[in-house]
């Protein structure tokens, strides 16, 4: 996909992808129909302007495997050690100084060079016909192991959290560039008028680069990551002011809508176009939102296997929504889990945060298999880094003296799940220590293209034209993933 860097709509265009001004779109709303039915260019010839100023549902570069993604990252790292990659030799050699050459050539983001060794104090096992093998600290998702592809030999570019957020979710470091979500969106559109193609739902404070994860970048913000709240206004200030009715807003926007009209004729700027349409989305949303954000609606019994509660705002009520959002169109749904940052208090930190996670992640596995949707949905685990096998203790970041782990960016673990994945694979191999990767080598940017792969898209053909150069979510670099893709 190539697109102008700051496309312009003709006055034609405009009024047939524009979501209807005034009487014609609040009776389209109420009879239940809400907007045009244009669609945008086929992405791969990026003729189409309409393209970068309205994401209207568009095909992909070959057939899709995956209609949607939920997209599950963990705030802070977990630590894979603990949880996915298994090491006895380091078990054995708990407290024991770390031998030199395993960290010859390395430093650390808080204990510097080296430090004593750190076995995992919990049990593994290996479960379900695929033999995964994960810890005790995950009992529920232990028991759809064998739904799970599994990698243990993940590695990325950044040390700390925020660069490493930033470059897990855009393949840079730093802020400015599009996330995994907008380019998803800009590729592939949305399937519900009614609903942001892309939305996040935050459960504890969002990472260490805040809002910058679902940022458009340079693309048009029209492909920004929208921010749902499971509890008060779904969406802030979605809600009419005390003594305005529906007809009252609908003349507001009636007006403000023919101003940015005759702005947009005049300039042309897509960001116009962007305008007018989040304003008329927020409209129908109002609408729309109340029935999907209500889970009271939900039997007795799922919402027991989610953990979930009505009204809460929780990691568990993330997870039914996701499937409430999947099932209404939404393209992709990305749940950030913060208090994954475990420098110390390992011990008890980590498995509190287990219990947040695991139930509820199961059960959306489960939920979507049982209701057939999980075959049109990836699912997907990750994190920005992984954690050392080398203890971290004393009075750092509130540790208290009780030993937990450091950043660690050569090696970790995430997994996939749903749409287009192998059931049961295990890819990857860390050595004795997990410190360095001895099989299977995975960067990020293979992770990114190989999402993309099941959605339709050809990482290197979804590109889009900023300043002077062509750019794309992988960089220059990428593989597909083979060995996890059915």
């Amino acid at each position: 996909m190539k697109t102008p860097q700051r496309p312009v709509l003709d006055r034609r265009r405009f009024h047939t992808a524009s979501v209807g001004l005034g009487s014609i779109a609040l009776a389209e709303l109420l009879a239940g129909k809400g907007g045009s039915d244009c669609r945008a260019a086929d992405p791969v010839d990026g003729s189409s302007p309409f393209a970068a100023t309205h994401p209207a549902a568009q095909r992909g570069h070959f057939a899709a495997r995956a209609k949607h993604v939920i997209y599950l990252h963990m705030i802070g790292a977990p630590s894979q050690l603990d949880l996915f990659d298994e090491k006895p030799e380091l078990v054995r050699r708990n407290g024991q100084p770390c031998p030199a050459e395993v960290t010859k050539d390395r430093d650390f983001a808080f204990i510097g060079k080296t430090s004593t060794l750190a076995g995992s104090p919990w049990k593994f096992a290996r479960w379900g016909e695929s033999d995964q093998v994960i810890s005790e600290l995950l009992p529920h998702l232990s028991d759809v192991a064998d739904d799970l592809a599994v990698i243990r030999s993940m590695h990325t570019e950044e040390i700390n959290h925020a660069p490493a957020q930033m470059f897990l979710h855009s393949g840079f470091g730093r802020g400015g560039r599009p996330s995994l979500g907008s380019w998803v969106t800009y590729g592939l559109g949305s399937e519900n008028e009614d609903l942001p193609a892309y939305v996040v739902l935050v459960s504890g404070p969002p990472g260490g680069a805040g809002t910058s994860l679902w940022s458009p970048g340079f693309l048009p913000s029209v492909f920004q990551g929208i921010q749902f709240r499971s509890e008060g206004d779904p969406v802030l200030f979605l809600s009419n002011p005390d003594g305005h009715h529906e007809n009252d807003r609908r003349r507001v926007l009636d007006a403000i809508g023919q101003l940015n009209h005759t702005r947009l004729e005049e300039t042309g700027d897509p960001e116009i176009a962007t305008r007018i349409a989040q304003y008329e989305m927020a409209f129908r949303m109002q609408a729309s939102l109340p029935d999907l954000m209500g889970i009271h609606d939900e039997t007795a019994g799922t919402l027991d296997r989610y953990g979930a509660t009505p009204g809460k705002a929780s990691f568990a009520n993330n997870c039914l929504l996701a499937r409430r959002l999947v099932e209404r169109g939404v393209r992709l749904i990305e749940l950030y889990d913060s208090d994954w940052d475990h420098h110390g208090n390992l011990k008890t930190r980590l498995p509190a945060k287990c219990r947040d996670i695991d139930r509820p992640i199961a059960a959306l596995l489960r939920d979507l298999k049982q209701r057939q949707l999980l075959d049109e949905t990836l699912v997907v685990w990750a994190s920005e880094f992984g954690r050392t096998p080398l203890s971290q203790g004393g009075g750092l970041m509130r540790t208290k003296g009780v030993p937990g782990r450091d950043h660690h960016k050569d090696a970790f673990t995430v997994w996939l799940a749903g749409a287009g994945i192998r059931n049961g694979v295990s890819l990857g191999r860390t050595d004795d220590f997990g410190m360095d990767i001895v099989e299977a080598p995975t960067h990020v940017h293979d992770l990114n293209a190989t999402i993309l792969h099941l959605l339709g898209l050809d990482h290197e053909r979804l590109t889009y034209r900023y300043q002077g150069r062509e750019f794309r979510l992988t960089d220059v670099h990428g593989r597909l993933i083979k060995e996890i893709i059915a």
